[in-house]
């Protein structure tokens, strides 16, 4: 279901590069209804944002700092979100910040049935990271743009320099997979991976097979060789497979890897 996505950015707590690689990635969950984003426009280290809100519509809205040390970008976000919310214009948010205040936004957002995206870098308290439905790393979609430089960069020095950096897979991430085929699995021990991706997503909203250095689940679950992989033909439509993975059973044994 391609669902109206209201998209609201904290412009004093992200960058400003990136945002046309940011708004590729939020049109995969929904259509961007709504574009705007908050902070106080007479600051001259906001002046960058210019050109970026022209190439991708999305609206500024100002809002003056009144007294040092308080944020009045967020409390004008927040009521904006609560006016869109009553609106019933969208069926989902996007915020887009790394800072913890937000948190209680989302929640809010999600007890009133709304999708909640977030969206910031992997300095955003955890906090603000499971209020959300879905939380994803600017720092991916850095990593994307710059795979797609090093494609037509002929300088081979700077194709090193922009290599991204990725997590190395814990057995906190293998023991999430393992007890989500556990929750899911049939009889034999199989479940259907499009089962196991969601409910993983919603064990830990910021779960990311990019995070590790693979664009999809599939061969990340293969790289750990933990588990077993098998394609099976979708019923009624041989064209597609199905891919089902089960935790091996060296596991039972106490032969794990280390």
């Amino acid at each position: 279901m391609n669902i109206n996505l209201a998209v609201l950015i904290d412009g004093d707590n992200i960058p400003a590069g990136n945002v046309k690689e940011m708004m590729e990635e939020i049109a995969k969950y929904g259509n961007p209804t709504i574009k705007r984003i908050y902070g106080d426009w007479t600051k001259p280290h906001l002046s960058k944002w210019k050109k970026v809100l022209l190439e991708n519509a999305i609206t500024p809205i100002q809002q003056y700092g009144y007294t040092v040390g308080k944020n009045a970008t967020d409390s004008a976000m927040i009521i904006d979100a609560m006016d869109i919310l009553y609106s019933n214009k969208v069926e989902g948010f996007c915020l887009v910040s790394s800072d913890s205040d937000f948190t209680r936004l989302a929640t809010r957002l999600r007890e009133a049935r709304m999708q909640v995206i977030g969206i910031g870098e992997k300095k955003t308290p955890n906090p603000f990271i499971v209020a959300c439905d879905k939380f994803i790393y600017i720092e991916i979609l850095k990593s994307r743009d710059n795979e797609k430089t090093d494609n037509d960069d002929e300088d081979d020095d700077a194709k090193t320099s922009k290599k991204p950096s990725v997590d190395k897979i814990t057995r906190k991430e293998i023991h999430l997979i393992r007890s989500s085929i556990e929750d899911l699995s049939d009889e034999d021990g199989w479940a259907f991976l499009g089962d196991i991706g969601s409910l993983i997503q919603k064990k830990r909203p910021n779960f990311d097979s990019r995070n590790y250095g693979f664009q999809k689940l599939t061969p990340l679950i293969k790289s750990i060789g933990e588990f077993e992989v098998e394609e099976r033909n979708a019923p009624n439509n041989t064209r597609y497979k199905h891919i089902y993975i089960k935790n091996k059973e060296n596991r039972r044994s106490g032969r794990r890897n280390k």
